[in-house]
């Protein structure tokens, strides 16, 4: 029985793992994003998370513990660097998986795992001004819309019929002109 271990071995030895994850860490820092299966991802957050929250105190004793667990200068320093100060006034959540499906030869799970303030589509989206949608409950009790979003107007096209008003006005003073 397995009650209460929290651990996930990944059918590798405990030297096997450790290195894996410590690689895995180190690309995920410098590359930002790394495609891997689920299983390894999930893995790879619990130790990539406690590393990039001790990243936010900028000390030598924090910097050789995580350089214990990464064993790589380039991405302690990278880490250290530019990570630590975008996830400075972050509370927790670094990391973000995102499911691709199921991987052609072995059919295994295959994700994407990417520090979260790091995606610049993501960030863009959140740029633009997307709202939040207002949480209901299963049931269906919350205030629902009335209107859809298709026939909602967008900035966009209210920008264009000002613009097409304006056109049409310049146009019929023209002729009054003449």
């Amino acid at each position: 029985m397995r009650h209460r271990k929290k651990f996930n071995h990944l059918s590798r030895t405990s030297a096997h793992r450790k290195a894996m994850l410590s690689n895995m860490a180190s690309s995920l820092i410098l590359h930002k994003r790394i495609k891997t299966t689920v299983a390894k991802a999930k893995a790879l957050r619990m130790y990539v998370e406690p590393l990039i929250n001790k990243s936010k105190t900028d000390n030598t004793h924090s910097r050789r513990i995580v350089f214990s667990h990464l064993q790589n200068k380039e991405a302690v320093s990278e880490l250290f660097r530019e990570v630590s100060e975008k996830v400075a006034n972050r509370p927790g959540g670094y990391t973000r998986i995102l499911k691709l499906g199921n991987r052609q030869g072995d059919a295994a799970e295959v994700c994407f795992i990417e520090l979260v303030d790091f995606n610049e589509n993501m960030l863009s989206d959140k740029a633009d001004g997307e709202k939040k949608r207002t949480r209901r409950s299963r049931r269906g009790g919350g205030a629902k819309k009335t209107t859809t979003p298709a026939t909602e107007p967008t900035a966009k096209a209210v920008e264009a019929a000002e613009e097409t008003k304006e056109d049409k006005a310049s146009d019929s003073e023209e002729k009054k002109e003449e």
